[in-house]
């Protein structure tokens, strides 16, 4: 946490506990363990001996069954972002969590409880829900609750912390996949119930949002969050400098009228250009071919013909958590437009080097070991940029009055594309189906140079702003490109009075 500190110098004015910062916002994005471990674990546990032989009477899974099992639980995890906003909007951010951490719990139980694929796949299913509400509220609880300055890093850490749950899944699945007995598949699964019990405890203890309070017109509480997360008293300057500019900025959010699902989607205040952004991103994220590695990679590298698979998709876990740190400790100093594109840059020629060797000469040593290098420096592009980048844009382009619902729809189109890709995939590389192997490459390749010209048109550059500011940008600045340009001005709070009045008030009720 030191040197998350020193690599952000935050500007000398900065008041309050810069430790508490960062902790709060690190400790939720503990969620994506459980998002990570539970995405993780499956790829291994499809592969294993013992599952083969005891949920099929055939001694291995088909295409279909490969499919269904592996991409139902994204097919939860969409339904439970769209829904998210239901919980997030009324109950809260914190509630909201809790509420996560316990239908997952539930598909946990299912899942360790099934001796056959049926139950397994009730259990994914309802565990999916957990995972679709938590994955829709933590990056806006980190985005509503981090200060300016360490924001970016702080949601990049979600990202982070998933990488760190397919790592934990590949090493437990490496330590049980030669079990003999449930034990194999049954121990992986239960240990999901510790990441559920430290997310539920913690989410006790951690203060609410201040902008939900706000958007609530509960302004006591509000500063009392505030107060809490920045780490200074009630009545500091500095915080009710804060919370004058939240209100101000959400008094002029609310002149645009009342708030629908469809205003996510209405021209007004350039939210529809904001939600296509966050929806395209998710949906880029997800085809840059990610999930094949984690989701198939074991049953993948089993058919190329490469020795010890799991040792082979445990170290592409390995460089996915390692090579996530320099994107957390550049975010915030070469920005989200440049990171993004050299990730789509480096993501592309890795894609279309596996492809093409593997095409040209398949199942060779030169050829294997190529597609093991190549994989490992397409996971380090996307991990050091796309993975974490996609959710702190999401976080941070939306105006609080529709931010919950827009968030969750964004995450609900990483989960569709998610389910769509785990579903297809086993398909296009299956030996009796389209049979493309390496060549499955060649497609996302195509899709990680799309991702290239989209950050290029369409993604703002929000460095260094208040989410208010980021408001401002998109009202003031016609163009993405352009955007590395704005200047921020003196602020909502600087021609609302009322605003001012309205923490005065609220200061004086405490």
């Amino acid at each position: 946490m030191g040197i998350l500190q020193l690599l952000f110098k935050a500007d000398e004015d900065v008041q309050g506990s810069r430790f508490r910062a960062i902790a709060i916002g690190l400790f939720v994005a503990f969620g994506g363990v459980l998002f990570g471990y539970d995405t993780g674990t499956i790829s291994g546990v499809l592969a294993m001996k013992f599952v083969k032989e005891n949920f099929t009477d055939r001694g291995y899974f088909t295409a279909g069954e490969t499919s269904l099992i592996t991409s139902i639980l994204s097919a939860g995890t969409f339904c439970g972002a769209v829904f998210a906003p239901l919980i997030s909007d009324t109950l809260g951010r914190r509630l909201g969590l809790i509420a996560s951490t316990i239908i997952f719990t539930v598909g946990v139980i299912l899942q360790a409880a099934a001796s056959e694929k049926n139950l397994l796949i009730v259990g994914r299913v309802i565990a999916g829900l957990g995972v679709g509400v938590l994955s829709a509220i933590v990056p806006l609880y980190q985005s509503e609750a981090a200060p300016k300055w360490i924001r970016g890093a702080v949601v990049s850490c979600y990202q982070w912390a998933i990488t760190i749950g397919l790592l934990l899944a590949s090493c437990v699945n490496q330590g049980t996949h030669a079990r003999n007995d449930s034990g194999s598949y049954r121990i992986p699964i239960s240990i999901q119930f510790l990441w559920a019990i430290i997310m539920f405890c913690g989410m006790l203890v951690l203060p609410e949002s201040p902008r939900f309070f706000v958007k609530k017109g509960k302004l006591p509480e509000a500063l009392k969050s505030l107060s809490t997360l920045r780490g200074l008293p009630a009545d500091d300057k500095t915080v009710e400098a804060e919370l004058e500019e939240i209100v101000a900025n959400y008094e002029y959010e609310r002149s645009f009228g009342s708030t629908t699902v469809v205003d996510c989607f209405r021209p007004a205040n350039h939210q529809l250009k904001r939600i296509l952004t966050g929806i395209a991103i998710q949906a880029l994220q997800q085809l840059t071919g990610i999930n094949f590695i984690f989701y198939y990679g074991t049953q993948f590298f089993q058919n190329s013909g490469i020795k010890n698979p799991f040792i082979t998709q445990l170290i592409m876990n390995v460089v996915n958590v390692v090579m996530t740190v320099p994107g957390i400790a550049l975010i915030e100093i070469a920005g989200r437009r440049n990171l993004l594109l050299w990730g789509a840059v480096g993501m592309c020629v890795s894609e279309f080097i596996v492809a093409a060797v593997g095409t040209a000469l398949p199942h060779s040593n030169a050829a294997n070991k190529t597609l093991i290098a190549f994989s490992c420096t397409f996971i380090a592009s996307f991990a050091a940029t796309w993975g974490p980048l996609a959710w702190v844009v999401v976080g941070e382009i939306f105006p609080l009055r529709v931010r919950g619902k827009s968030v969750a729809f964004c995450a609900a189109s990483n989960w569709l594309f998610n389910f769509a890709i785990a579903y297809a995939t086993p398909y296009l590389v299956d030996h009796d189906r389209a049979n493309l192997q390496a060549k499955v490459f060649f497609i996302w390749g195509g899709c990680t140079f799309l991702c290239f010209l989209f950050v290029y048109l369409f993604v703002y550059e929000t460095k260094g702003l208040t989410l208010e500011q980021v408001d401002e940008l998109y009202d003031t600045c016609p163009s993405a490109r352009q955007s590395k340009h704005f200047v921020p001005s003196q602020g909502f709070a600087h021609d609302s009075p009322d605003a001012e009045k309205a923490v005065v008030e609220a200061v004086e009720k405490i």
